[in-house]
């Protein structure tokens, strides 16, 4: 348990200043029919540049549905984002965007800052330059990512097939780590759903984990870590799911003693055999979390 309790206030300084965002003036490139659902390539102004996005509307909807945002892993492919999630390359595995769509929620996944459209550099790692062309300036990136995930969310609740006060997460890996801290900023996030992704900073400091730039925040391991962020979205409920393989997992056994003496009562950790995977036995348990969460209701007809 920290020593000092952590605020939104001392949350939001800690990450620094972000960007006032301009109007998004969001435009639909292409539409594409897949198995259950419409796909939409979208695009929208956001202050380091113009967001690229898959938005995918189930079919037959008789009513507005829950929106989840759909965070993309990392694995150092800075050619794969948004692509992978809605399962038009890369693993299968990670194809949780279009796997949700066809279960009746809309579903919003946009390419992260460097990753896929975003990537300046012929798919190189610019995270780095990412984040020390903010730091010094006294920002930090996981704030840019965190306000652009919350623009995501606008953008997509101005669709009339969107339900907006029932908003859900979902992430593997990177995207897991962002499912921690994305509904400690954006109070809309109901229910979200990290998957190897919960490593705290304390388990990090070790060589064969380290530190990715997206989350690097200085000074902020010195009194808090991911339990705290935690603690604070208790609007949402949170399911971890963590391989006891996995490096990205380590410390899951750990973190529900501290959630619990903080009163985090709002957030559950899964710890399942394997490595850093997103089987399809845990994506169930996420999507059936996400079901019962945000109130789905099936395409055409009541629950």
């Amino acid at each position: 348990m920290s020593a000092t309790s952590l605020t939104h206030e001392v949350l939001r300084q800690a990450l620094g200043p972000v960007p006032t965002p301009a109007s998004l003036e969001p435009e639909v490139h292409e539409e594409v029919q897949c198995d259950g659902y419409v796909r939409r390539r979208v695009s929208y102004d956001v202050p380091s540049g113009r967001a690229s996005a898959f938005v995918c509307v189930p079919d037959g909807l008789a009513a507005p549905a829950p929106l989840v945002f759909c965070h993309h892993q990392h694995a150092g492919e800075f050619d794969l984002g948004k692509s992978e999630v809605c399962g038009l390359r890369g693993d299968p595995d990670q194809a949780y965007a279009a796997e949700l769509a066809q279960r009746g929620f809309v579903t919003i996944a946009p390419d992260a800052i460097g990753f896929e459209d975003r990537n300046w550099a012929d798919g190189a790692n610019v995270g780095w330059f990412e984040l020390s062309s903010r730091l010094v300036l006294g920002r930090t990136l996981l704030a840019d990512c965190l306000q652009e995930v919350s623009l995501a969310i606008d953008c997509a609740s101005t669709l009339a097939e969107v339900d907006a006060t029932s908003v859900g997460f979902i992430g593997h890996s990177y995207g897991g780590r962002i499912a921690l801290w994305a509904p400690a900023w954006d109070a809309r996030i109901r229910a979200s759903v990290s998957n190897c992704g919960c490593i705290p900073y304390r388990d990090s400091f070790a060589r064969d984990a380290g530190f990715q730039a997206e989350l690097v925040v200085p000074g902020f391991a010195a009194r808090y870590d991911v339990e705290d962020v935690l603690a604070l979205a208790s609007q949402c409920e949170v399911l971890v799911i963590a391989a006891a393989d996995d490096v990205w997992s380590r410390g899951a056994r750990g973190l529900g003693p501290r959630l619990h003496d903080l009163g985090a009562t709002h957030v559950r950790v899964h710890v399942v055999p394997g490595d850093h995977e997103f089987r399809a036995p845990q994506r169930e348990l996420a999507y059936e979390f996400l079901d019962v969460q945000l109130g789905r209701t099936p395409a055409g007809g009541p629950a």
